[in-house]
C-alpha cells in the first residue's frame, strides 16, 4: 500500500511543479461548518468549489497532501465517459438517464477548462486524444463504439483512422486503426490540482493538510469529524478518499480494491523527435482489457503507464520495466534514459461501476473510478454538490448500481482480480 506521507512522491510531475507547491498548516483547533470534506484530490476539491461558491462553510482536511494521491500523479487524460462503458450504466440506469451522464462528461470537460481560465490555471493543457487497437479484431470495437456514440449519445465528432492512415497520428507498428476524439484533452495533473487547490482557497475555503482523520460519529444534530485530538463539527460530511478509505468507512472501503499503477517518464527527446511519434500531440491509450496509455509533455518527454499490480508491491527495476513496455511501442526510442518511475493507487469496484451515494443526506461519497477520474470527479462533484444544495435528484439515479463488496478484503479481493487480469491479460494475445 502506498501510505500517506508528508511529501509527494519523487515524480516527473512532483519535479516540474516545485514552484507552485505550498506547504498548509495542520489542524490545530476544534472547528464548526456547514460541510467538511476529506480528501484534497479533484473530487474533493470540486465539491468544496461547488458548494463555497452556493454559500456554504466549507472545511478541507488531507492526510497528506493537496493531490498526493491519483489526482496527482495519474496520466492526465481528460476522456469523456465512464470507465464501465455506457451500456452498463444504461443498463443500471435507463437510456434517458445515461444519455444525461454521458452529457454531464462532455459538460465537465468545459467546466474544467472554464475552472483553467477563470482561475489563470497554468497546467499544459492540449487538445484531442487517439484511442487506438492493438488487435485486429478489436478494429470492430473502435467502428461499434462511434456508431453507438452517435446513434445512442448523439455525439458525432469521433473520426475513425485506418492502418494506412495511422502512422501520421502515432508512429508505431503497434495499432491496427484508431479513433481521434476532439474533445478530449491531456494535463499536468498535479499543476492542475494545486491550481484548483488555489481556486477553493479563494472561495474561503479553509485547506488543512497533514490532517488525517481518524474517525467520525454521527450525532442526533450533527456530526463529529475527529482528526487527532481536535473534532470539526458539521452537518454535512464528503468523504472523498477513494482508494485511501480504508478504516475510515469499512463499508465504503469493502466495495473498492486499491489497484497499483504504474508510470514512467523519458529523458527529454526534443522537440523533432516527439513530434515524429504523435505528430498531432494527442494523448494516446489502447483498448486491450490491460490498456496502455500514453503522451508527450510540455518538454517533449515521453510519458507512459500501465503496469498494474492487485498484490501490493512496486516492480523490481521500475523505470526498466517501463522502458520495456515503451521500445515495444516504439521501437525507435531503443537508447533513449529513463528520468522517472513512479506508482500509486486507483480504486476500482467489481464491475467497475461507479459507486456514487449518501446516508440520510448527511454523509456523502464518491468512489471507484476505475483509473478513469479526472473528468468523472467533476460529474461526481456535480451530482453530490446538486443534491446538498438541493438543486438536483440525479444522486439518486445511481442508488440502483449495487456494488458488491470483495470477498475477504483486500487480500482475497486483490488475488481474485490478479487470477482474472491473467485471464484477460491472455485474452489481449490471442
Amino acid at each position: 500500500m502506498f501510505r500517506s506521507s508528508s511529501d509527494y512522491v519523487d515524480s516527473y510531475y512532483a519535479a516540474s511543479s516545485r514552484h507552485l507547491q505550498s506547504i498548509r498548516p495542520s489542524l490545530q483547533e476544534s472547528l464548526d461548518v456547514d460541510v467538511c470534506v476529506v480528501g484534497a484530490g479533484f473530487f474533493g476539491l470540486y465539491s468544496a468549489l461547488e458548494l463555497a461558491k452556493a454559500g456554504k462553510r466549507v472545511l478541507v482536511v488531507e492526510a497528506s497532501r493537496v493531490g498526493w494521491g491519483a489526482s496527482g500523479r495519474n496520466g492526465g487524460q481528460m476522456i469523456i465517459g465512464f470507465p464501465c462503458g455506457m451500456q452498463r450504466l444504461k443498463g443500471a440506469m435507463g437510456q434517458e438517464r445515461a444519455k444525461r451522464m454521458f452529457d454531464a462528461s462532455r459538460e465537465a470537460v468545459a467546466d474544467i477548462r472554464g475552472i483553467m481560465a477563470d482561475h489563470a490555471i497554468d497546467c499544459d493543457l492540449v487538445q484531442g486524444h487517439l484511442e487506438v487497437a492493438v488487435l485486429q479484431r478489436r478494429v470492430a470495437d473502435l467502428t461499434d463504439w462511434i456508431e453507438e456514440c452517435v446513434d445512442e449519445w448523439g455525439y458525432d465528432k469521433l473520426q475513425l483512422i485506418e492502418k494506412k492512415d495511422l502512422g501520421g497520428y502515432v508512429n508505431s507498428p503497434r495499432f491496427q486503426a484508431g479513433i481521434v476524439d476532439p474533445e478530449g484533452c491531456h494535463i499536468h495533473p498535479l499543476k492542475y490540482v494545486l491550481g484548483l487547490a488555489r481556486a477553493v482557497k479563494s472561495q474561503g475555503v479553509r485547506i488543512f493538510e497533514q490532517s488525517k482523520v481518524d474517525s467520525y460519529v454521527e450525532k442526533s444534530s450533527h456530526i463529529e469529524v475527529n482528526v487527532g485530538p481536535h473534532v470539526v463539527r458539521c452537518h454535512q460530511l464528503v468523504l472523498a478518499t477513494n482508494a485511501y478509505v480504508d478504516k475510515l468507512d469499512p463499508k465504503l472501503a469493502s466495495r473498492t480494491l486499491p489497484v497499483g499503477t504504474f508510470i514512467g517518464v523519458t529523458a527529454p527527446l526534443g522537440e523533432a523527435l516527439a513530434r515524429s511519434l504523435i505528430p498531432h500531440n494527442h494523448a494516446v491509450y489502447d483498448n486491450q482489457f490491460i490498456l496502455e496509455y500514453f503522451r508527450m509533455t510540455a518538454d517533449h518527454r515521453l510519458l507512459f503507464g500501465g503496469k498494474c499490480t492487485y498484490l501490493g508491491g512496486t516492480p523490481v527495476n521500475l523505470q526498466q520495466a517501463m522502458k520495456r513496455n515503451i521500445v515495444r511501442v516504439f521501437p525507435q526510442l531503443a537508447d533513449v534514459e529513463m528520468d522517472y518511475a513512479w506508482g500509486g493507487h486507483i480504486d476500482i469496484t467489481m464491475r467497475r461501476m461507479p459507486d456514487w451515494g449518501q446516508r440520510d443526506g448527511r454523509v456523502f461519497w464518491a468512489q471507484g473510478f476505475c483509473g478513469h477520474g479526472l473528468v468523472p470527479t467533476r460529474v461526481a462533484a456535480k451530482v453530490i454538490t446538486d443534491k446538498i444544495l438541493a438543486r438536483s435528484d440525479e444522486l439518486d439515479w445511481f442508488a440502483p448500481i449495487v456494488n458488491p463488496a470483495f470477498p475477504g478484503g483486500e487480500a482475497v479481493g486483490g488475488l481474485m482480480q490478479a487470477v482474472g487480469m491473467t485471464y484477460y491479460r491472455a485474452r489481449d494475445f490471442v
